[in-house]
């Protein structure tokens, strides 16, 4: 018997669609042990914006490990934190007007989401959080607590306290904005005492590529500022680039109160991940939110160096920009193609989508890609939509090829 399927637990996932033992991977391509390439529009679940092993990022990091540079730390100052920290506030936040303090919390999202949440509680001194329908925040306990997903929830093993509003036109446009929260809010009889923190994605990457309006989320952010509730935008997956922007909130112009980051942070697929936060919620004490893994230093590195790299003029964010625009245009027209089979396209960026009327269709579409060399994975409460997470370097040749074998495979399938 192989060895995954007689050692491995049943909990993993993505290689049961993906039946390849992937041994090598440069720029937009994994390739097999065979030698079989495939173009990956998967990224790492947004891990991989640049693309795996990008030279620029590589070339930095083989330097650093060649010189017996410190790799583990903890929370001890080293140079490669300090170069890191430069960068980020020199090449991310000054321009964009941005001022955090800058929290190592733990190596992936989860980590940043438990961080952001105890802190919200800590510095108002109360419970409740504020999440919103189909919402994913990580599978550790409070990040499941603001998470949306029965399936996922329910593998918590205990009861989860949360209180969920529908997210922007999750009523389809049939009861004004906020109405049911603002209500809740001002009521004195609704039971609902003051909200410490509100999370939120911009586009709920899990939760089917819902993108919320730059309107809906000018919106969220004054409600919360009426009612001195703290603002958390989970940037997580569209962060570091995937809607265009380095901040995927930057497109409606609001300054959160907490930020979480990770994925494509260190750009090379190494774990990292950080908690931003307005300088006067710093209210923490010495080592009260601590782990052992808060000092990856060869995930500064490669951090470093993608921010210098992609991010020190616009000319990363113009292209993702362009490049969503050819996405759109060749899933609106699979969509068009098939009005029955195709309910419509979904996301933001270079996160976007088919969904589908019939759940199923979207699982066999990213199996008809497999056997296409192309790797898609779907999203949304029932996995009815396609799912295109390209990396931000993708070409558009290679963007089209993708494109090219997504219609093939939806016509596969519907027709």
């Amino acid at each position: 018997m192989d060895v995954f399927e007689s050692t491995e637990s049943e909990v993993r996932s993505y290689c049961r669609g993906w039946p390849a033992t992937f041994s090598t991977a440069t720029g937009s391509h994994l390739y097999d042990e065979e030698g079989q390439p495939y173009l990956d529009f998967f990224a790492g679940a947004g891990t991989l914006n640049y693309g795996h092993n990008n030279p620029h990022l590589k070339e930095d990091l083989l330097q650093y490990l060649s010189g017996d540079n410190i790799i583990h730390s903890l929370d001890m100052y080293t140079v490669a934190k300090r170069e890191f920290l430069e960068t980020f506030r020199d090449v991310i936040l000054k321009p964009r007007g941005l001022d955090y303090r800058v929290q190592f919390p733990g190596p992936g999202g989860a980590n940043a989401v438990e961080a952001a949440l105890k802190l919200a509680r800590k510095y108002t001194g109360r419970n409740t959080i504020v999440s919103f329908t189909n919402a994913f925040h990580g599978m550790s306990l409070g990040a499941l607590a603001v998470t949306g997903n029965s399936m996922k929830r329910k593998s918590a093993g205990i009861p989860l306290q949360t209180l969920v509003m529908p997210f922007d036109n999750y009523l389809d446009g049939q009861t004004p904005d906020f109405l049911l929260f603002e209500r809740l809010l001002a009521d004195n009889g609704s039971g609902l005492d003051t909200p410490a923190a509100v999370i939120v994605e911009t586009v709920q990457g899990e939760g089917g590529l819902n993108a919320a309006s730059p309107e809906w989320l000018r919106g969220l952010a004054e409600l919360c500022k009426q009612h001195e509730i703290l603002l958390i935008v989970d940037d997580i997956q569209m962060g570091c680039g995937r809607t265009g922007p380095f901040f995927s909130f930057e497109q409606a112009g609001i300054k959160p109160d907490i930020v979480c980051l990770s994925k494509s942070l260190s750009g090379y697929g190494l774990p990292f991940a950080v908690t931003l936060l307005k300088p006067e919620l710093d209210v923490w004490e010495p080592g009260e939110h601590n782990g052992t893994f808060r000092g990856p230093n060869p995930a500064f590195v490669t951090a470093t160096a993608a921010m210098k790299h992609f991010w020190a003029d616009e000319g990363m964010e113009k292209e993702t920009i362009a490049k969503s625009e050819q996405v759109q245009e060749a899933l609106d027209r699979v969509a068009a193609a098939h009005p029955e089979g195709v309910s419509g396209t979904k996301g933001r960026g270079l996160a976007q989508g088919i969904a589908f009327t019939e759940p199923a269709h979207a699982s066999a579409v990213c199996a008809a890609a497999f056997e296409r060399n192309l790797l898609l994975e779907t999203s949304g409460p029932e996995s009815e939509v396609v799912k295109l997470l390209p990396p931000l370097t993708a070409t558009p040749d290679e963007l089209a090829e993708g494109l090219d074998i997504i219609a093939d495979s939806v016509k596969a399938v519907l027709v």
